[in-house]
């Protein structure tokens, strides 16, 4: 009889387990159609507003407080950097004023482990260990853009290497990748893309694509958390925090197939928080995640253009320089370990700080100077006409 239970228990689960994959499949292919739809919505939408995205992305830094905006109130870097390279596959955005949104991207994701951890602010042991917990990703993020930031203003050394690494790369047994857009994978999209955006307009097809995009990656994350964490997750902080390296290796892992930093890094916060994980360990799962949430601009790109390619593979070195820094090199990996127990400390003290670190470093902040640079810019375009005439 127990064997029989048992058999049919298996049974169960290859079927669960075989749905659950079905899904996962399922939402790829959608999402590589909403990027292939947000890239021909972009291509029709040329002109006047391809002008204007172009104009207001030219200041990097507003570029970069606009990735890292729209990742604050999205919670996805990978919806962000997923649509920052369907908008250079288009054309719409130069490789050269859409790093500086990628750039963002990665500081304006570490909300969701921050919010997370304000959840535990009436235990002041464990509301201590959570912000740690939380804002070792932020700060690993915000050091990270201010080392690299003024060096690809300046040297743009990031879209350089890139763009070596595209134009050797070989896509579909081609010789060599074409800026001429996509290829292979996105012919079998082209039709029904072509359809909607005649249909509907290119407006309201830009919209469904960015939808599509947001939900794909979210449903893609939620099965993929039950697949490889679900029923596995009173032993998870045993099998992955052995070592460093264990612990590195499995945020890459976990994130590369769950396609989530998000959700990987939000894993963390509970299990510092009560004492089962150390934040120096909790971190370096941290830089593997920011490794592995890479993949996803990867996916998006690999059937577009050179450019597109170049981008996305701007946000893997902008994160693997990161980690070589604040993981290799012993001294330096102590900074962000180090002013995240410092918050955590602060913020226990006044339980305000933390609420206002979060609205003023991922909302005030960029909101203000986003709007201060547009206003200047104008000015400076007044006085040179002004000067002109």
């Amino acid at each position: 009889m127990s064997e029989i239970l048992l058999s049919s228990d298996m049974e169960y689960n290859y079927q669960s387990i075989a749905k659950k994959t079905l899904v996962i499949i399922v939402s790829i292919l959608f999402f590589l159609f909403s990027i292939e739809l947000l890239g021909l919505s972009l291509a029709e939408m040329a002109g006047p507003f391809t002008d204007s995205i172009s104009v207001v992305t030219a200041n990097p830094f507003i570029g970069l407080f606009i990735g890292l905006l729209s990742t604050a109130l999205l919670q996805s870097s990978s919806t962000t950097t997923s649509i920052a390279v369907a908008a250079v596959a288009s054309g719409a955005i130069s490789l050269q004023n859409a790093i500086p949104i990628v750039l963002g991207a990665n500081v304006g994701t570490t909300i969701t482990s921050t919010i997370i951890s304000m959840s535990y602010i009436s235990k002041q042991k464990e509301f201590r260990r959570a912000v740690a917990a939380g804002t070792s990703h932020d700060f690993f993020n915000i050091l990270t853009v201010l080392l690299l930031f003024p060096l690809e203003v300046n040297y743009r050394f990031l879209e350089k290497i890139s763009a070596s690494i595209s134009s050797s790369m070989h896509v579909a047994g081609r010789s060599s990748l074409s800026n001429s857009g996509s290829y292979g994978f996105t012919s079998l999209f082209e039709t029904s893309t072509e359809w909607l955006v005649t249909n509907l307009g290119p407006i309201i097809s830009l919209l469904l694509g960015v939808v599509l995009i947001f939900s794909c990656i979210k449903l893609i994350s939620k099965w993929l958390y039950k697949i490889l964490i679900g029923q596995t997750k009173d032993r998870f902080e045993k099998a992955v925090f052995r070592n460093k390296w264990r612990a590195f290796s499995w945020g890459l892992v976990i994130t590369s197939v769950a396609q989530s930093s998000s959700l990987t890094t939000s894993l963390i916060v509970p299990l510092v928080a009560t004492g089962k994980v150390k934040v120096k360990k909790a971190f370096q799962f941290i830089l593997g995640a920011n490794i592995g949430t890479t993949i996803t601009a990867l996916i998006a790109a690999v059937f577009q253009s050179e450019a597109a390619i170049s981008l996305a593979l701007v946000h893997l070195l902008f994160n693997l320089f990161g980690v070589i820094v604040f993981f290799l090199i012993p001294y330096l990996s102590k900074i962000p370990v180090y002013l995240a127990k410092k918050m955590g400390r602060v913020t226990v003290k006044v339980r305000l700080v933390g609420f206002a670190y979060i609205f003023i470093a991922f909302f005030l902040l960029p909101f203000t100077l986003i709007y201060f640079s547009k206003n200047s810019e104008k000015k400076i375009d007044s006085a040179e006409v002004t000067s002109g005439d």
